[in-house]
């Protein structure tokens, strides 16, 4: 999608974050970060969120779009469906999930975890293609990399989610606390654990290559749609205090 790419590395308190592509989108400048790495190397629970959250605000980048495969715990959903959710669930375990470790404490309000103004311009930008979309829905982030028993999928059921992935969390939370914009776009590849026979990294894969256009499209037009005068809340979601 971009033009005039040119890879920047850069450093962060919390360490290198994988090289950041910069360049051109309807003429909007762009920041592209490979959350897994370049080679699609490193597994979910080892992504440094915080190098990446961090390096992509060192360079000036505001609004952060994400891209996520998920798989649907609501049946009714398909494999090939578009999903803009509101909302999340925190199920991982053992990543770094704040900025905020030290003196002075900081809360960050997540009443709205995903930037409202972004999301309108995600959904705005979905509408009228033959994939379907969905715009009220809760993801719930797993530690991976395996994937989820069918009892766990079950358990989330249960708590209301429709959508689960391995990359949403503590990434939202993580560029709220710096201040960013933050929305993501899901497509569904697979029906999650107990609602089809097995689930594979290579159905993923295989479902993702139908809808890179789809994608482009919906990215390229939200790009478009941007200004620096939308209505939002997310600079300042952070409050210090005992």
């Amino acid at each position: 999608m971009l033009k005039g790419e040119r890879a920047l590395e850069v450093e962060t308190e919390y360490g290198k974050p994988p090289p950041i592509t910069m360049g051109s989108v309807e003429d909007r400048e762009v920041a592209f970060i490979p959350r897994h790495g370049v080679k699609h190397e490193t597994p979910p629970h080892r992504v440094n969120y915080r190098a990446e959250i961090l390096g992509l605000k060192s360079l000036g980048v505001e609004k952060v779009i994400a891209t996520n495969a998920v798989g649907a715990i609501n049946q009714k959903y398909a494999p090939g469906d578009i999903v803009i959710p509101v909302d999340v669930v925190d199920f991982t375990k053992t990543r770094h999930a704040t900025l905020y470790d030290n003196d002075p404490v900081t809360h960050v309000d997540v009443t709205e975890p995903y930037c409202p103004s972004l999301r309108k311009i995600l959904i705005e930008a979905s509408q009228g293609r033959k994939e379907r979309v969905w715009t009220d829905s809760i993801m719930v982030c797993t530690e991976g990399p395996r994937f989820e028993t069918p009892a766990e999928i079950r358990m989330f059921r249960l708590l209301g989610c429709d959508i689960v992935g391995m990359t949403g969390a503590p990434e939202v939370f993580l560029a709220k606390e710096a201040g960013m914009c933050y929305a993501s776009i899901c497509f569904v590849s697979n029906m999650a654990a107990g609602i089809q026979t097995r689930v594979s990294q290579k159905e993923v894969e295989e479902v993702a290559s139908k809808l890179i256009s789809t994608i482009s499209a919906i990215l390229s037009q939200s790009i478009s749609r941007l200004s620096d005068t939308e209505p939002c809340t997310c600079k300042t979601s952070c409050t210090t205090g005992a």
